[in-house]
């Protein structure tokens, strides 16, 4: 089994990809403060009987983005998946955790004809309040309010204390303590990526709801850690009834980071679910 790191050139942007295996793709799409080396734990675990594509989004490593200029935002991302998933050549199982849950999400709304499966871990982003509300589900904070964790992770980095902000950044996102117990590859995964919460900080997606989701004509994985905190929980189950073809798998022990702390169970949902399709 092949595997490379190989540039796809996207709406005049040099994606860089690892590329491994072969047979039907299967892509993986990082979330924040992560690149593709976030899947380390799923490159043998899911890439026997798949052609694995893991992109590193827009402005992330290997780029080293200072934060300046534009081209971070939700819609970039989306765009620039859209045109990989065009170079590919045929319908891919796609497969996004947390921030990259959302953007697989809103790909696979504008281009349903591209996929086979759609898999969501964690799924973060903005949802409406009537999709919370047709769920019977507690609406999270708003979006707006909680943004605030991120500015003041990103104020904390740009001061010089960037292990503090990425600590208070992790460890709101996955559960108090995360950041101590993460591996040093983890550690350095994240620091390269710091100032990729600008991008993050001034981007302000449109909330997707009720009326949008319900037409998703694809079959859907949503994929949550035992222990991930909310808004992430509420998040799954409000997808859950209000999309048409969705099913949950838990994966037990796990937090937000399930792909990493529960590889084998992962990686073990992932192929029960897309080897169906």
């Amino acid at each position: 089994m092949s595997s490379r790191v190989q540039s796809y050139r996207v709406n005049g942007y040099e994606l860089a990809c690892l590329d491994e295996g072969e047979g039907v793709p299967l892509v993986l799409v990082h979330g924040s403060l992560c690149d593709y080396r976030y899947w380390q734990w799923q490159l043998r675990g899911l890439g026997q009987d798949f052609r694995l594509v893991v992109p590193s989004l827009r402005h992330y490593y290997p780029e080293k983005w200072d934060g300046k200029g534009s081209g971070f935002s939700t819609r970039q991302h989306v765009d620039d998946l859209l045109e990989l998933l065009d170079r590919l050549g045929e319908p891919v199982h796609l497969l996004g955790h947390s921030r990259g849950g959302n953007v697989c999400l809103r790909v696979a709304l504008e281009a349903p004809e591209r996929l086979r499966t759609l898999s969501l871990a964690d799924p973060g982003g903005d949802f409406a309040v009537d999709v919370f509300r047709f769920a019977g589900v507690e609406m999270p904070v708003l979006p707006r309010e909680r943004n605030r964790f991120r500015e003041q992770a990103l104020q904390l980095i740009q001061q010089g204390a960037v292990e503090e902000g990425l600590s208070l950044f992790v460890d709101t996102v996955s559960g108090q303590g995360i950041w101590a117990r993460s591996s040093r590859h983890f550690r350095e995964m994240a620091a390269d990526n710091a100032m990729t919460l600008v991008g993050q900080v001034r981007d302000q997606p449109e909330p997707l709801g009720r009326e949008v989701l319900e037409r998703l004509g694809v079959p859907v994985l949503l994929l949550s850690g035992e222990l991930s905190p909310e808004p992430f929980p509420g998040v799954v189950e409000a997808l859950r009834k209000v999309l048409p073809d969705a099913r949950v798998s838990v994966i037990a022990g796990a937090s937000h980071g399930m792909n990493a702390m529960r590889p084998a169970a992962f990686n073990r949902a992932v192929l029960e679910f897309i080897r169906q399709f």
